[in-house]
């Protein structure tokens, strides 16, 4: 729903005359894109920068209270503030990203006061997309005339929209998208991508951002950011020279024969397709907390309650066809029985889950594409046999409990890559959340094994699915592996995913109030790992993953 048309520009105040901080080491005029190229493989700008001045708001979702929200190790970023569904119980789209469209001219400070609008949300999980991303490919004759300062880069036509339309489309569906990365010293797009991922809150800033007739039909909210032209010149000016290599001759003719036209042809018209119109850019604060209010109540309206849907949904129904059960051998059974006791020793907790873990991943295998295979034994004899037919095998681990099969998997797989997921439960909303992902790059091409020790209700489980499905992985390339799960988890899962293949090794009838599976085993993190058991109300499947 978009916001009512109001332009926030109100009689001089303390408050409003007070210019917000910029990011620290972030020049107010600097292009968004110079910034993310220098990180194009991190995950880190899908949360807003921390350390800001401005007082807390209410968060949407979860979020440490006094940390900020990221941890970071030496080869990892880990997220303290996560993303809740945004799917249903049946595993469909309900939650489309809210899309923010911010519109202005060169140099107005649009991506200032993006960076102010995420700082003062904070709430996890915010893209910030730039439409200089998505400059099209010069031709030669285009290129020449580019480094003469003659073709002109603020048309409508020097934007690939296509790509600008189908991107933002895929990012409001949660999925993940390759974005161009532009280089403006040589007027072309590098050889790599960067990858963004879905969001909770997708802001889109750039000069054309309200030119295009499908665009603005996928923008919730349409901001514009209006500064005097004298100040935006001057922006200009500073950083095509420092940042971009260009003579101050060429910027002025540049600015003068393409950019100043431009903007009153194109760029300033389109202000009265605004909800939201910011003159004096960052230094409107009175605006920018009129957004943040709007996008805030926004985010309340599309919180959903998926676990409490899946506790009385699909229930007493057969087992689903999808759904494969190690057989129960006596052996199988004698592990399970040592696991489940709760008097088992950690060692050898440790010792028949492993073995455990180590039958599951040889029976789940069997399940994988296989083709006819002719090879020749040393007695120079035809043996027909069989090869698997796909291109690669990755493993995607539930951390924390999930990544305890991870040395099983690589035990008879060779060359076999891992990712993983980390899923926790907000302990306010009893929602599951999405705190962090590392994924290969090409994995919608391999069938993936998806592991997580126990699953109780399926939440845990179904966001991963989720988010393997966003990553373009085909629903029938993967495979859910547990030891243990719980009828409720099965159906949970096969409903909202009946082409996901689920394997364990043994399926109990109920769980408590509190979602633990009965009989089960327990907490297997804390089990395995030796940690202290978390207070009674929570446990593995609530704390670490959600079952």
């Amino acid at each position: 729903m978009a916001a009512p048309p109001v332009s926030a520009d109100t009689s001089p105040s303390p408050l409003q005359s007070t210019v917000a901080p910029d990011v620290p080491g972030r020049p107010a005029e600097q292009s968004e894109t110079a910034s993310e190229d220098r990180n194009a493989g991190s995950l880190d700008r899908l949360l807003p920068p921390v350390g800001t001045g401005r007082s807390p708001r209410k968060r949407t979702t979860s979020q440490c209270k006094s940390e900020p929200p990221l941890l970071r190790t030496s080869k990892r970023t880990i997220y303290t503030a996560g993303r809740p569904p945004w799917y249903n119980e049946h595993g469909t789209q309900s939650k489309e990203a809210f899309a923010i469209g911010l519109g202005g001219g060169s140099a107005s400070g649009k991506t200032t006061v993006a960076r102010m609008i995420i700082e003062a949300l904070d709430v996890p999980w915010v893209v910030l997309l730039s439409m200089d991303s998505f400059y099209k490919v010069l031709t030669q004759q285009q290129q020449e005339q580019a480094a003469c300062n003659n073709f002109n880069f603020d048309h409508p036509d020097a934007f690939d929209f296509d790509l600008i339309i189908s991107t933002l489309k895929k990012l409001k569906q949660g999925r993940s998208v390759q974005i161009p990365i532009y280089d403006f010293t040589t007027h072309s797009r590098k050889k790599d991508w960067k990858t963004l991922y879905g969001a909770n809150v997708i802001i889109f800033e750039g000069i054309m951002a309200f030119a295009d007739k499908t665009l603005l039909e996928l923008l919730d909210m349409k901001i514009f950011v209006d500064t005097d032209s004298d100040i935006r010149l001057v922006r200009r000016l500073r950083r095509d020279i420092s940042e971009r290599g260009r003579d101050i001759e060429g910027v002025i003719k540049q600015y003068n024969k393409f950019v100043k036209p431009a903007f009153d042809q194109y760029i300033q018209p389109t202000m009265r397709l605004a909800d939201i119109v910011v003159p004096r850019g960052s230094g409107n604060t009175v605006a920018i907390d009129l957004i943040v209010q709007h996008v805030h109540s926004q985010l309340e309206e599309r919180e959903l309650s998926v676990r409490a849907a899946l506790a009385s949904a699909h229930q007493c129904h057969p087992l689903p066809q999808t759904l494969s059960v190690l057989k129960s051998t006596p052996q199988v059974r004698g592990m399970h029985t040592i696991i489940r006791d709760k008097e088992t020793s950690r060692d050898e907790f440790i010792f028949y889950s492993k073995r455990l873990m180590r039958l599951l991943i040889e029976h789940a295998l069997s399940f994988l594409p296989f083709q006819d295979c002719t090879v020749q034994t040393p007695q120079g004899q035809d043996y027909v046999g069989k090869c698997y037919a796909g291109k690669q095998i990755t493993g995607v681990s539930i951390l924390r409990a999930g990544e305890t099969m991870e040395p099983a998997l690589r035990a008879v797989c060779k060359d076999v890559r891992i990712g993983t997921i980390l899923i926790q439960t907000n302990q306010l909303t009893g929602e599951p959340e999405l705190h962090y992902l590392r994924l290969p790059k090409d994995i919608s091409d391999d069938h993936v094994i998806l592991m997580d020790c126990t699953v109780s209700t399926g939440a845990a489980a179904m966001m991963a699915v989720r988010v393997l499905l966003d990553h373009d992985v085909p629903e029938d390339k993967i495979f859910l592996l547990s030891l243990l799960m719980a009828e409720m988890g099965v159906h949970s899962v096969a409903y909202a995913f009946p082409r996901v293949r689920i394997i364990t090794t043994a399926v109990d009838k109920r769980v408590n109030d509190l979602f633990r599976i009965i009989p089960g085993i327990g907490n297997f993190g804390d089990r395995y790992f030796g940690t202290d058991a978390v207070p009674d109300g929570s446990d593995e499947e609530e704390t670490a993953s959600v079952g």
